[in-house]
């Protein structure tokens, strides 16, 4: 199959509900945000905007850009495409602190009808705890990641659009999951101790790991769908697993490795400044 190279960035299929779903959510929290903008500067700054913005700008590119007109032929552009739906979009989404903007944005019947019976009820208000909850984040993430990267699943899913996007909801949707408790959106509050987000990180990291081995070293095809697909760029199937494997460990353990660096040192640093201060009242103590 002869494929200009060009065709990697210029081939775009825009799905226009989508794409006209992305650009209403961000015109309901732009309107929430600057509503509270004006009492709550410091609360919602405008790096809040930028990020959720460019989460949905990421998603856009998810679903609408190479990277999904050629994910049934190249594997290594599918696995790029649920990198960006896992490990890009969602973290911006969630440094955004989406849930409120989104409320206060809305159109008043929506808050009246939906929204408001939502957040009253005891049973739902029970539901988003538990689903906040670290064990349940990580179990839920990891196993969409894992689920539906066995062979039988993924090609499952290949056979099907309905399905097909029902995996990319799953990815996301747990992605927000997962990092919610990192990221701590506001008005969330902190519900685990910081240095247990440590092994959190890097477990997932150790669940990447191990999917993305099984595609460099597994020596055969997982995905037979891509050796019957007519290969653009004369790549072969193998080569395209392995090459996509290899950028799945390379990318999502950066992804992982960098905040649970960052926590540690931050955990490091708070644990030397209480020593600290202790060591400092010390001294008092023994005078009084």
């Amino acid at each position: 199959m002869q494929t200009s190279i060009l065709s990697l960035v210029t081939n775009w299929e825009i799905p226009w509900e989508i794409t006209i779903a992305l650009i209403m959510i961000s015109a309901i929290y732009v309107r929430g945000w600057a509503a509270l903008r004006r009492t709550r500067p410091e609360t919602l700054p405008a790096w809040r905007l930028f990020a959720f913005l460019l989460g949905m700008i990421t998603l856009f590119i998810a679903v609408a850009s190479p990277l999904d007109t050629f994910s049934e032929t190249l594997l290594f552009m599918h696995m790029a495409q649920h990198f960006v739906l896992m490990s890009v979009a969602p973290p911006l989404i969630v440094m955004g602190s989406p849930i409120v903007p989104l409320l206060r944005g809305s159109p008043v019947w929506v808050i009246q009808k939906l929204a408001g019976p939502l957040f009253r009820s005891s049973a739902l208000r029970k539901l988003r705890h538990r689903l906040s909850g670290l064990g349940i984040a990580w179990f839920s993430m990891n196993l969409a990641y894992v689920g539906w990267h066995i062979p039988r699943a993924y090609e499952f899913a290949l056979s099907s659009e309905g399905w097909h996007n029902f995996e990319h909801l799953c990815f996301f949707l747990t992605s927000i999951q997962f990092w919610w408790p990192i990221l701590l959106p506001w008005p969330s509050r902190r519900r685990a101790q910081t240095w247990m987000l440590i092994p959190y990180l890097l477990t997932a990291d150790l669940v990447n790991s191990g999917v993305s081995a099984a595609l460099c070293f597994s020596g055969r095809l997982l995905y037979p769908s891509y050796g019957l697909a007519v290969r653009p760029y004369g790549i072969d199937a193998l080569t395209d697993q392995i090459a996509a494997g290899a950028s799945m460990w390379v990318f999502g353990s950066v992804v992982f490795l960098i905040p649970a660096v960052t926590l540690t040192v931050q955990s490091l640093s708070n644990r030397r400044l209480v020593h600290l201060n202790n060591s400092i009242k010390l001294p008092q103590t023994l005078v009084r």
